[in-house]
């Protein structure tokens, strides 16, 4: 059965974006990269916030056409090009690049979404990730951690009403520091 997994990348600290949004302190070398393209291309599809699509779509559209860009970068393009993509929107309502904008965060679509596609469900976006943990929805976080310390900015894990069981399913560590933890979301039963 296809999963819906959360990716993202954070500092030591927790934060996935500075107090000004921005990420440019996340450490993605040709290494990193490689493996980002690695566990994406298989993807069935992307599940993102409006605010996450709307940062990659202002990048990568064309981004392989920059021969500043070359090999992975540009081979990421590509699969972001191609890789249908569902984004959660309550203010947009088309989208370019295999996009299909969803209005409401519905469990039961959802669910269809994640069991009709050809693969895993790559998922991405802090507000959605708090919808999607109300809602069961998660399957899998892989949480790269980039050798940083920010002091302060926004945390990708805010508070819940409750806590989750998770269970180590796989690290690794890169040449440049970021570690990559994969964790499974623990169910009852």
């Amino acid at each position: 059965m296809n999963k819906i997994i959360f990716s993202i990348s954070v500092s030591l600290d927790g934060f996935f974006e500075g107090p000004e949004r921005e990420i440019d302190w996340h450490t993605v070398d040709e290494e990193v990269h490689q493996h980002f393209n690695d566990i994406i291309r298989p993807m069935g599809a992307f599940l993102d916030g409006r605010v996450t699509h709307e940062l990659m779509a202002g990048f990568w559209p064309d981004a392989d056409e920059d021969p500043a860009n070359a090999g992975p970068m540009a081979e990421f393009a590509g699969i972001w090009r191609d890789m249908p993509k569902y984004v959660f929107s309550r203010t947009r309502e088309n989208l370019e690049w295999a996009t299909a904008v969803l209005h409401e965060v519905d469990p039961d679509q959802v669910r269809a979404l994640r069991d009709g596609a050809s693969g895993d469900l790559m998922a991405g976006g802090a507000d959605l990730l708090e919808t999607f943990r109300r809602l069961d929805l998660v399957d899998e976080y892989w949480i790269h951690v980039h050798p940083v310390l920010l002091g302060r900015g926004r945390p990708f894990f805010r508070d819940a009403e409750g806590w989750q069981a998770l269970r180590l399913l796989e690290n690794r560590t890169f040449g440049n520091g970021v570690v990559m933890l994969r964790y499974g979301v623990v169910r009852a039963g």
